[in-house]
């Protein structure tokens, strides 16, 4: 069945190393908080300490999931003077953000069998 909606999307055959970071980046995307500081730098650039303001959560913990999501490439930081400002790291990020949030806006058809 994997294989069959793999085709069906029209693309090549997925390496088990890219379905391993595949799983890592949604992993990720799957905690709240992370989610919640990811869709706040869709936008535009923003400060950890707006980030946190906006969310109502400490700069160090923003900053710790901050970190995580760099190392992942899922968000990419621009200093400008003294301040660091945050944005998703491109437009294949914002992409599926925008297509889940749509795809879960959408009414069940109740063809879930």
């Amino acid at each position: 069945m994997y294989s069959n909606v793999v085709n069906k999307m029209d693309l090549a055959p997925v390496h088990e190393e890219s379905v391993a970071q595949l799983a890592d980046l949604f992993h990720l995307l799957g905690d709240p908080t992370r989610l919640r500081i990811v869709l706040a730098c869709v936008a535009a650039p923003i400060a950890v300490s707006g980030i946190a303001a906006t969310l109502a959560l400490s700069s160090s913990l923003v900053s710790h999931h901050l970190r995580l999501l760099r190392a992942a490439r899922i968000v990419k930081a621009e200093r400008q003077g003294k301040q660091v400002f945050y944005s998703t790291a491109d437009a294949h990020i914002s992409g599926v953000l925008r297509d889940m949030l749509e795809h879960i806006a959408e009414p069940s058809t109740g063809n879930d069998v």
